[in-house]
């Protein structure tokens, strides 16, 4: 009898187990595929000057430029990526670019404002915006990111990065496809630092870190 008992309690942990895998399996089926490749992260480099926008978006908005108070742990402070948090991913990145007329600046760095919400935009009012709608909903700031690319048709632009445990995620107006940065064509120039939102950084040509 006990070896019976034994076999149906270990029989019930596989069937629970196998429960389990399917329930993550499919929190992720509405997900791209690039979501599911290996992990991998930025690597932050040397420190190097915001954005002169960006500072001028600081003095306008400054709440959004506060030093994080929280405590950094786990992996650098990268955030679990369940798929409650996935699904507000999507929702933001959609909604902001639905929500913002694109209108491109053509007065160069003089045209550059970097508002929240805008009727009408660019990039960087897309990034900014998209930052501060994930951090509402509950997103730590040190881990919602600006960063600054070059485009390959050679346009700087600039994208939020997210920072989770599944690897650096890219919410772009460019697509409203959530990619992982690495797959992303992007060159790299410059991304705020999880501490402290008003430091930047370089970034590391290393896509395996």
């Amino acid at each position: 009898m006990r070896k019976v008992v034994k076999f149906l309690l270990a029989v019930s942990a596989v069937v629970v187990a196998a429960g389990v895998q399917r329930s993550a399996e499919a929190a992720f089926v509405g997900a791209p595929m690039g979501l599911r490749g290996a992990i991998q992260y930025i690597k932050f480099d040397q420190p190097t000057l915001a954005p002169m926008a960006f500072t001028i978006f600081c003095l306008k908005y400054k709440d959004e430029c506060k030093p994080t108070t929280q405590r950094i742990v786990f992996r650098g402070g990268r955030l679990k990526l369940t798929p409650e948090r996935l699904a507000l991913l999507q929702e933001v990145n959609r909604d902001v670019n639905a929500s913002i007329r694109p209108e491109p600046n053509l007065e160069g760095l003089r045209g550059e404002k970097w508002l929240l919400h805008p009727a009408s935009g660019d990039c960087n009012d897309y990034a900014v915006t998209k930052r501060h709608d994930l951090i509402a909903k509950g997103f730590p700031a040190r881990s919602v990111l600006l960063s600054e690319v070059v485009v390959p048709w050679g346009e700087h632009h600039l994208v939020v990065v997210v920072r989770t445990t599944a690897g650096d995620l890219v919410l772009d107006n460019l697509t409203t496809h959530i990619l992982p940065w690495s797959k992303k064509s992007y060159r790299w120039v410059r991304i705020q630092t999880p501490k402290n939102p008003y430091y930047w950084a370089s970034l590391s040509g290393d896509r395996d870190a």
